[in-house]
This record gives structure tokens, sequence and C-alpha cells, in this order.
């Protein structure tokens, strides 16, 4: 069951039908998707300022009927106000996030079929030089793909995947070539992989990393046999990377964090990147957008992109 203190703010104008929702959905975060308290705690605190907006915008308590007939005018009014108490952008992107996953799990239940939220735009963030992510980011990262699953067994998958990569230090290519033999068991401390040149590493894993990939292997709908691909697709085949990347892009930009990422895939960073940098020789020599790095006129960077066999990286 859902943790105490993570309850919405006492004296909150909604009606008992909508009270009820919440308090199932949290149950549902707390219990399938298995946040954190914390995490619980914040996103009770972005529901409840939602809700207490919607009570003064809309002049007095809101139901589970209420709340189905909001338009994109009422989310805009949310954020504009948020805005003028001075609410960052990241912050706002954060809270429309919560009110984004909600109103999914409302509408797979059958309570609400409200589909203004899906193409509305958050506000605009400002542009910043890339960061590492930090560990909070990373927690808020890997917990908000989960939540943001059009299916259950699909965020399963999602938070399983992110913990590889941001928990064990696996690249995509890695994770995604993983069998349903080579998966870690519950409570395995650390496991072997193959990387690039085919060299061996160990790699240590945290039991939130195993339990997760035992949470998605009892969720997923598909036969999993002991050589077949352990990441699958929608519709039964092997996940693909472009789909991890842009799932990856998605939530950064709705969350507003950013994070540096290194790589040889050209194609991989045109899916993924804002901003290029090219590091050669121990020195930066090219920063751009992925359209500059395309057209670029330096004969290291061009051989470098488009993988020519000629030209001054085999001089040297």
């Amino acid at each position: 069951m859902a943790e105490p203190g993570i309850a919405l703010e006492q004296g909150l104008p909604i009606g008992g039908d909508l009270r009820a929702a919440i308090e199932r959905w949290q149950v549902w975060l707390a219990d399938e998707r298995r946040l954190s308290p914390h995490t619980l705690a914040g996103y009770a605190q972005d529901l409840s300022g939602f809700l207490a907006f919607l009570a003064r915008h809309r002049g007095g308590p809101q139901d589970l009927r209420d709340v189905d007939a909001l338009g994109p005018r009422d989310f805009r009014a949310y954020l504009a106000e948020r805005a003028r108490r001075g609410h960052k952008a990241t912050s706002s992107n954060r809270a429309l996030s919560v009110l984004r996953g909600f109103f999914r799990w409302l509408h797979r239940e059958g309570l609400v079929d409200n589909p203004a939220l899906a193409t509305l735009r958050g506000p605009k963030t400002e542009t910043v030089l890339p960061k590492a992510l930090t560990v909070r980011e990373a927690g808020v990262l890997v917990e908000e793909a989960g939540t943001q699953a059009r299916e259950d067994w699909i965020g399963e998958r999602d938070t399983a995947v992110l913990l590889l990569l941001y928990g064990a230090g696996l690249r995509i290519g890695e994770a995604l070539s993983l069998t349903r033999g080579q998966a870690p068991a519950l409570g395995q401390e650390a496991m072997r992989i193959v990387g690039k040149g085919r060299k061996e590493r160990v790699v240590p894993l945290l039991a939130v990393i195993t339990e997760a990939i035992a949470a998605y292997i009892a969720a997923c709908p598909y036969d999993l046999t002991p050589e077949a691909p352990l990441f699958r697709g929608a519709r039964g085949g092997p996940l693909r990377a472009r789909l991890v990347q842009l799932a990856v892009k998605d939530l950064r930009r709705k969350l507003g964090v950013t994070s540096v990422v290194v790589s040889h895939d050209m194609q991989g960073v045109y899916r993924v990147a804002d901003r290029v940098a090219m590091l050669y020789d121990g020195r930066i020599i090219a920063t751009g957008t992925p359209v500059d790095f395309k057209n670029a006129s330096d004969p290291i960077v061009r051989q470098f992109v488009h993988g020519a066999l000629d030209g001054p990286l085999l001089e040297r």
C-alpha cells in the first residue's frame, strides 16, 4: 500500500470521487511503479497545487466530471499562474509531467477521457551548456519513464533499461543485446558485459536494478526464451536503440534536464543531441548543432562524420 505522508494537502477542495481516484493512483505509483516516498510526496505536492488552482480558477471544488471537461485554456492558465509566482520553467515542466501521468492513468482506468494535455506544450526552458545528470535527475528520469508508458509492462521495461544505463553504466547497445538467459538474477551483485572490441568488463549491480529487471520479466506478455532478446518492443520484436534514444530525449526535454552523451555513433548523436562537440587530439575542435556537423567544412570533422577512408585522420 502507499506510504503514509504522501496524501494531498488537508482541506483541498475536491469531490469525493476525485479524491478516491487520486488515492488509487498513489497506491498504483507506490505498489506497481515502486516510486520512492520522496518522489510520491513530490507528486502529491504538484497535484495539490494544480487542484487548488482549479478551485480558484473555476470557482469551487472539482470532481472527476469537472476534470474531464478541462480544456487547453485551463492548463495554460495554470502554467501562467506558476510563471507569475516565480516558478522556473523546469519546475513547471516537471509539474506538467506529473499531470500527464495522472491523466493517462485516469484514461486507462476509464475514469476520464481528456486529450487536452496531449497537445499542450510546456514552457520553454533556458538554453544552457550541457552538464552531467545529477543523482536526483537520473532518478527522476528513470521514475518518469515508468509512469509515462502507455502500458504497465512497457513502463517496467523502460525502467529496467534506464536503470542499466544510468545505474550500471551500460551502453544502449549493450543493454539491448542482452538475452533472457543473460539477464541478472534477483539479488545478483555483478555481471559480465562484452563491450566494444569484444572486451569484457565486470559491472556491479544495485539491488534496484535486478528488482526492476525481475519486475519487467514478470510483466512482459511475450515468451522470453533463454536465447531470445530480453527487451521487447510493443509488438514483441527486439527493442530498437532508436526508441530508447528518442524516449530519453523526450523525457529530458519534458523534465528540463540536460545530459552529456559520449558516442562514436553519429546517427545516434543526430537523434538525441541538441548540441555537439568533437574532441580530437585532446582538445575540442568543433562545436555546433547536428545540422552544423552534417555540413561541416573542417576536413577532420567531415571525415569523421561521414566515415570516409581518405583524409587527415589516417595521416597521423
